[in-house]
């Protein structure tokens, strides 16, 4: 009798210690670290172990990565409030801070512990974190594109960046532009400035992490099973249009990650394209699934959700980066 006591006291315990919001707390203290670490990499040409004195070089990358992450999770979480589903608080993902290709993070989860009962609530508890997200992209990107730092800037990471010899006999690494980001440079910088090509883009943490947050956020928008695109699609148009754009959207991700994997096989110089995507489209149709999950009760959507709806689907498409991360040899 005692023993089955003390049983049911362990698994009492580990309920609460389950849903404390003390592992919530724990995770986002972790991925503060990770985050600050990484972006010290990122911002800087420092190799090997980093000194306390120089975690401050993260603080910027760190701080804007957690606020793009953050709020997209909160506009998540207060739409299901207002819904009165029940959700979790944001689960924030460190990630170890390497040196090479480590954003410090895999973004943030919150879970559901109610069923969604109709469309428009699927609707809204899918689109408000995405777009909450873009925004505030959208403003660390313009911060970073009208601050931009003087050339010395580059010169005291690379001296040698000027030098014809910069970069030969490495692998060289750069990030993909989209067309958000494209756009924004084009606005926000003047002739004659010096601006970094995608190739220099990390060593500057609010474009970088602006630039994190646009791959985020198009990741999440493609519009299969239950990813926030997913919700969008099948609470705009219902079950089949949904798995429809779904399967497409599939093998549109599946082309892209062969394409690239085909050109490295045939020694091809073709950028357009990510393995990666091929890995995510085997996650899709194997963990997440490309159908979506019905709701109790389905009805139309009105003119302002559609319309909103509509704004998600042009944030995706100027968010989306075809090849995010390029190398060459």
């Amino acid at each position: 009798m005692e023993e089955k006591f003390q049983s049911n006291q362990k698994r009492s315990f580990a309920f609460k210690l389950k849903n404390s919001p003390l592992i919530n707390l724990a995770l986002f203290l972790v991925t503060i670290v990770t985050t600050t670490i990484a972006g010290v990499y990122w911002s800087t040409n420092i190799q090997g172990p980093i000194e306390f004195s120089q975690l401050s070089y993260g603080l910027p990358y760190a701080a804007s990565i957690l606020l793009i992450l953050g709020v997209h999770e909160f506009g998540h979480y207060f739409a299901a409030v207002l819904h009165k589903v029940k959700v979790t608080l944001p689960y924030f993902i460190p990630f170890p801070p390497l040196q090479i290709l480590s954003f410090g993070t895999m973004g943030a989860v919150i879970k559901t512990k109610t069923i969604i009962p109709n469309n428009k609530a699927m609707f809204d508890i899918g689109a408000s974190g995405p777009i909450a997200g873009f925004f505030v992209c959208l403003a660390i990107l313009i911060y970073g594109f009208t601050n931009l730092p003087t050339v010395d800037y580059i010169l005291a990471i690379h001296p040698d960046y000027f030098s014809p010899e910069y970069g030969k006999g490495a692998i060289n690494f750069a990030f993909g532009d989209s067309l958000l980001f494209t756009m924004l440079r084009e606005l926000l910088t003047q002739p004659g400035q010096f601006v970094p090509p995608m190739s220099e883009i990390y060593h500057y943490p609010y474009l970088c992490a602006g630039w994190f947050g646009l791959f985020v956020t198009s990741m999440n928008l493609i519009p299969v099973g239950q990813l926030d695109g997913g919700h969008i699609i099948y609470s705009m148009f219902g079950e089949k249009k949904h798995e429809a754009v779904a399967s497409v959207s599939l093998i549109a991700l599946i082309i892209l990650g062969v394409s690239e994997i085909m050109a490295a096989l045939l020694e091809i110089n073709f950028s357009f394209g990510w393995s990666g995507w091929l890995f995510w489209a085997l996650i899709l149709y194997f963990i997440i699934k490309v159908k979506h999950t019905p709701v109790t009760y389905f009805e139309p959507l009105g003119r302002g959700r559609m319309a909103i709806g509509i704004f998600t689907i042009i944030i995706f498409i100027l968010s989306f980066s075809p090849s995010p991360f390029i190398f060459s040899f």
